[in-house]
């Protein structure tokens, strides 16, 4: 009788937490030893996976094949090719520039009768009655203005005549004349060469299981597939393998050689005698000579003091008893000529007759080829292999005979302090609550199937039966 109430209430469990059908259960299966109270169920345990790795051949071996050429050996024939003869080379004349300041007006520091353009310089007078009056003009700054009467300073232009390019000369070179005669000589013997010819390789695919094929339990839409009275529906759904497609590269044919037919050779020498020596000409450059004008003080001003009633002056020398200190600086122009650092000269250079040596090559070895062995390249893959299937394994679970109104509170108030929304803690178990555990189970990797004791654990829940 006790088996028989334990059975009764394990159904109820499953048929409310897992969606597995509890209508019939099978009373002569062996149970697990159990206390008044307490309730099992079959949960689910999920299927274990495992990574595995293997070496997969991309590219078959093949082979390398490098050819080597013929050796051959050479005997030596001495010949001139050319005379000894000498050869002038001009070298130019240097130059360099120098350059002269002129000075084309001298500078001036004036007193004149104001500070504006084309104002009359100030007289020695004016500036003597202002000394006397108690002016220190020495230490007047440009700029400051008094009073004055002016007889301008004479000036005239002259011409001066400066040089700008010293005399030279150029150097023509007229360079040597050579005759020539021909001479044909064998320069290499004929002989073979041997030419790689690499391997082709062309690209295969090969499929590789990465996960195999499996079985589920899934959620189902027909009410055939119905298999408990709560009324979920549950289907055992088939997934199929998951391939992974490898390509490969393979030799396609494979590495070999030809043998290329070189014809002898033959070289034509031309040699040079001399008809002619080289020889120079000189021609002179003349120096180039110019101008330059500039300003020459003929007299210098003169100044008189007058007073500002005297009419022996002319009205246009008064500046109204006014002075002003005003400076010009002098003018310079730069006149820059050529001059000769190094003159023109040649220079000989001797040059000695000219040999060579004519090789004449005949076979030692002919050519061949070195073949390389190249290994075989593997690329490693990951596939998952299934090492335990999923099953159903008794459980100890709390179900409705042994679980209060407090504790499923307690378990709601968990799933959703979890970030899973178990709906209101109203103490039910409903859908909302039932969708909240299993999300919870899958996401923890927990056994699912109903309120095994592992879950309330990790829910932090305290359960005394």
């Amino acid at each position: 009788m006790k088996t028989t109430s334990l059975a009764v209430a394990i159904a109820a469990v499953l048929t409310t937490t897992t969606g597995f059908a509890a209508s019939v259960v099978d009373t002569t299966e062996t149970l697990p030893e159990a206390q008044a109270g307490e309730c099992f169920a079959k949960v689910v345990i999920p299927a274990k996976y495992e990574t595995q790795t293997v070496d997969l051949e991309v590219k078959q071996a093949s082979e390398k094949i490098n050819p080597f050429a013929a050796t051959f050996q050479a005997s030596t024939e001495r010949i001139q090719v050319k005379e000894a003869s000498t050869k002038i080379i001009p070298v130019a004349a240097t130059y360099g520039t120098a350059t002269e300041t002129i000075e084309v007006r001298p500078a001036t520091k004036e007193w004149k009768a104001s500070l504006k353009s084309g104002a009359q310089p100030a007289s020695t007078a004016l500036l003597a009655a202002a000394k006397a009056a108690g002016l220190n003009l020495e230490t007047t700054e440009v700029g400051v203005c008094y009073h004055e009467h002016f007889i301008p300073a004479k000036y005239k232009t002259e011409t001066v005549d400066v040089l700008l390019s010293e005399a030279s000369e150029t150097i023509d070179v007229t360079p040597a004349v050579y005759a020539w005669g021909e001479e044909t000589v064998l320069v290499k013997e004929a002989s073979t060469k041997i030419v790689a010819v690499p391997a082709t390789y062309k690209t295969e695919t090969e499929k590789v299981l990465v996960e195999p094929e499996k079985v589920v339990w899934k959620k189902g839409q027909d009410l055939v597939d119905r298999i408990n009275t709560t009324g979920e529906i549950m289907c055992k759904v088939k997934i199929p393998a998951v391939y992974k497609t490898i390509s490969k590269r393979v030799v396609d044919t494979a590495a070999t050689t030809k043998t290329i037919e070189i014809p002898a050779k033959y070289v034509t020498k031309k040699i040079q005698k001399l008809v002619t020596a080289a020889q120079e000409k000189r021609s002179p450059i003349a120096e180039k000579r110019g101008t330059v004008t500039k300003t020459v003080l003929v007299t210098e001003p003169s100044f008189t003091w007058h007073e500002i009633h005297d009419k022996t002056m002319s009205g246009a020398s008064r500046t109204g008893h006014q002075i002003c200190l005003a400076g010009k600086p002098a003018k310079y122009e730069t006149v820059t000529r050529k001059i000769v650092k190094t003159a023109a000269t040649t220079k000989v250079i001797q040059i000695p007759a000219v040999f060579k040596d004519v090789k004449i090559q005949k076979i030692l070895q002919a050519a061949g080829d070195d073949r390389i062995k190249i290994a075989s390249v593997s690329e490693t893959v990951q596939k998952r292999v299934k090492v335990a299937d999923e099953r159903l394994e008794w459980r100890r679970v709390l179900c409705r005979t042994n679980m209060t109104s407090g504790v499923v509170s307690s378990i709601q108030k968990a799933l959703s302090a979890a970030g899973f929304d178990a709906g209101a803690a109203d103490g039910q178990i409903g859908r909302g609550t039932l969708q909240a555990l299993d999300a919870y189970q899958r996401d923890k990797g927990l056994n699912r199937g109903g309120l095994t004791y592992e879950t309330i654990k990790s829910l932090g829940v305290d359960v005394t039966i």
